[in-house]
């Protein structure tokens, strides 16, 4: 059995980059036995033996030492059939145990755990798994070690498998109650006919399943106003799911099952989860379900046009060959009771694109399209699209209701207040909070006064359209063509960037206060003499590494985990600075490791050798991975200050005497650049000053950038006719 770097991490508990340090510290570290020189792997054995000998590992056996075993079944398939298998083992477990103050309160028929847990079909390597997980699980509980496998499967398979995060699942949940109007009031039966590992039906148990009193009055207390209509009388909830993988159908299922096992809750829902592709042979034909979510598969041209052209839930037209997405609108809403509601995740050009006209007119004039939400880029899959959700409910006389307007909500803009970053790709980051209060309280108010029950002004960007505003020749549906700015939220913002200008401002006059009084002499100073890189390197006082171009393939770009590491390359800087790409953890440290890669520690001096983008900085957001043409100087810190040393290499003077021309790209010859000889005190003194004129240039360029957008707010504004006042 072999491990990787990030699985030597995980078994051990630390971070990837202390094994890669533990790997070229201490010769004893066991050799690659295998993999590659991107990848090496190792034998988990020695491994274990040599972390005792360190007094590295507390404990072997745990979920961390299992996974790697899972991960070398290798097909994705046969691992998420394992995952699958062993959920319904410990369901079955828990079948014969009746419920008490201890246990779960909702222990799974017999019947329901056994008809998952059949091993007729695994291997002896997985059935050796399933096993030991089972035997774990007595440790660390059935649904905890469930959710750990199903955790670790799908973050080896994230560009394979798409999830809808669990903070859009809850909100897609919270909008179908707000707009359902069934006639038993109460949500009943939920069905997501492409449910994948089921996390919208999650978020449905989440909001709608029967609790005892003790518990409902405890999530109501916390939630406060607008909590789920949880209720100890209701009758079960049925969840009902299909997905056209097989794999994914079984863990939903098991997932949905183990899910119910938490305190407090009176009466088990139902889960039927069925494989099998929904549009051609749906197993719920004659299900009528009060809610409907879900995040179907888009652009999706094999769906079935051609077969399925005289389908009955065709209603609002043959959906074209192109527009996949409409033939699953068209399908929920066919399976909807009167007065039900579905919320489907879609892509932005479904409510723009001319192939889909006629059908979006259709769904217009019938009424049963009740709003369009824009989300900002990154709420989910895949991260680089504003993607939107789309509320329907079906009439609940049977017929239709023209006459009702359509909400069209446009929170695409929401980041965080104060604007933060995913981790180093340069993205803003969601505001979950934020998103949710603006949506619910746009759907929640319509076209009513935009003033929450405590007087506040809503923050929401959103409108509601007449039926007949948008049926003309295009039928576009895009939140942003159709919703103009509003005062109140343009001047939200506009007092967000005031207030930040205002704050960087601060930071400048304080930084002026300490610079000016740095003016250079003009007297000519003492010889005090240079050395260049080179001679700093062979003193050994530095060392330095070149940056190195990863594997054609490997750099992700959008919205990376939190533990994703960056990747800088010369295009970056010359585009400002940010990094534009990211690689997986596990993949850095094993290219790390192997020499592939060139990867920054805090405080490593960074210098560009491309001319038109020279600069030299301390790393601060390390680690970071060097492209080509950029060079990473660590120092000894008894000899050299880095701040002092990268102010001195990036001077533009230091640029020109070290530059070559050889060619139409001019390059920089690193060793070629000087430095002061000073010493070390006096260059912390230097270092210190070189620090604080990186400080002011950042801020400098921060005002410069909320500046430009403080005039452009302004003058959409006053173009807009919305000119304060006089006041008298």
């Amino acid at each position: 059995m072999s491990v990787t770097l990030a699985e030597i991490a995980r078994i051990a508990g630390v971070g990837r980059a202390a094994v890669s340090n533990w790997r070229r510290r201490h010769d004893s570290f066991p050799a690659p036995v295998g993999g590659t020189d991107t990848s090496p792997h190792f034998a988990l054995s020695q491994v274990e033996e040599w972390l005792r000998q360190k007094g590295k590992l507390d404990e072997v056996g745990s979920r961390e030492r299992l996974w790697p075993e899972f991960e070398a079944l290798g097909d994705r398939d046969a691992m998420g059939t394992a995952i699958a298998v062993t959920g319904a083992r410990l369901l079955l477990t828990e079948a014969g145990h009746p419920p008490d103050a201890e246990g779960p309160a909702n222990p799974p028929s017999a019947e329901e755990a056994a008809g998952l847990s059949d091993d007729a079909g695994l291997s002896d390597a997985q059935r050796s798994l399933v096993d030991r997980a089972v035997g774990l699980a007595r440790k660390h509980g059935a649904r905890d070690t469930f959710d750990f496998l199903l955790g670790r499967w799908l973050d080896t398979h994230v560009r394979q498998i798409g999830v809808t995060p669990a903070p859009l699942a809850a909100l897609m949940a919270e909008i179908a109650e707000l707009s359902y109007e069934g006639e038993s009031r109460e949500v009943g039966t939920v069905l997501d006919p492409a449910c994948g590992t089921g996390g919208l039906l999650l978020a449905a148990t989440q909001r709608w399943a029967s609790i005892t009193e003790g518990a409902a009055q405890s999530i109501a207390k916390k939630a406060g106003k607008g909590t789920a209509r949880a209720h100890a009388s209701r009758s079960p909830l049925k969840l009902l799911g299909q997905d056209a993988d097989p794999t994914q159908a079984a863990l939903a299922a098991v997932r949905l099952l183990l899910a119910r096992h938490r305190p407090g809750f009176e009466t088990a829902w139902e889960v039927n989860v069925r494989a099998g592709n929904t549009l051609r042979a749906d197993p719920h034909p004659d299900v009528r379900a009060d809610v409907v979510l879900c995040n179907p598969p888009f652009n999706e041209r094999d769906w079935g046009y051609e077969e399925l052209a005289t389908d009955v839930r065709w209603t609002y037209g043959l959906p074209p060959r192109t527009e996949p997405e409409l033939a699953w609108t068209q399908h929920a809403l066919s399976r909807l009771a009167p007065g039900g509601t579905a919320v489907l995740l879609m892509p932005p050009g479904v409510a723009s694109r001319r192939a889909g006209r006629r059908i979006r007119a259709g769904l217009l004039r019938s009424g049963v399209l009740r709003a369009v939400v824009a989300l900002p880029p990154g709420s989910a899959p895949p991260h680089s699209v504003a993607l939107h959700l789309w509320v329907l409910r079906a009439p609940a006389g049977g017929g239709t209701d023209a006459g009702a307007g359509v909400l069209l909500v446009d929170a695409a803009d929401v980041q965080s207040e104060p604007p933060t970053v995913t981790h180093r790709t340069g993205r803003a980051a969601i505001d979950w909070s934020l998103l949710h209060r603006r949506v619910i309280s746009a759907i929640g108010s319509g076209d009513e006064d935009d003033r929450d029950d405590e007087g506040r002004e809503r923050a929401a960007d959103h409108a509601v359209l007449p039926v007949i505003d948008l049926l003309d020749d295009e039928v576009d549906l895009t939140p942003a063509r159709h919703v103009p700015k509003r005062g109140t939220s343009a001047n939200q913002g506009l007092r967000r960037s005031w207030g930040r200008f205002g704050t960087l401002l601060d930071e400048l006059r304080d930084l002026t206060k300490t610079l000016s009084v740095l003016e250079p002499s003009e007297e000519e100073p003492a010889d005090q003499g240079t050395v260049t890189v080179g001679d700093l390197l062979r003193a050994g006082a530095v060392t330095l590494r070149g940056g190195q171009q990863p594997a054609d393939g490997t750099v992700r770009t959008g919205d990376a985990p939190d533990d994703a590491v960056s990747v800088l390359t010369v295009t970056d800087v010359l585009a400002g600075g940010r990094p534009s790409g990211w690689l997986p953890v596990d993949e850095v440290s094993a290219g790390e490791g192997a020499g592939t890669l060139t990867v920054t520690v805090p405080g490593e001096v960074v210098v560009v050798g491309a001319y038109r983008a020279f600069g030299a900085w301390v790393d601060t957001d390390a680690p970071t991975v060097l492209g080509p043409q950029l060079f990473a100087l660590r120092v000894d810190p008894t000899l050299l200050d880095p701040w002092f040393l990268s102010g001195c290499l990036r001077a533009p003077a230091n640029a020109r005497q070290a530059g070559t021309h050889a060619s139409t790209s001019s390059r920089i010859d690193i060793r070629r650049l000087q430095v002061l000889r000073l010493p070390l005190q006096e260059q912390h003194r230097y270092g210190e000053a070189f620090r604080q004129l990186t400080v002011f240039e950042r801020s400098l360029r921060e005002a410069g950038t909320v500046g430009g957008k403080l005039v452009d707010g302004l003058t959409d504004g006053l173009a807009a006719g919305r000119m304060p006042r006089d006041r008298p």
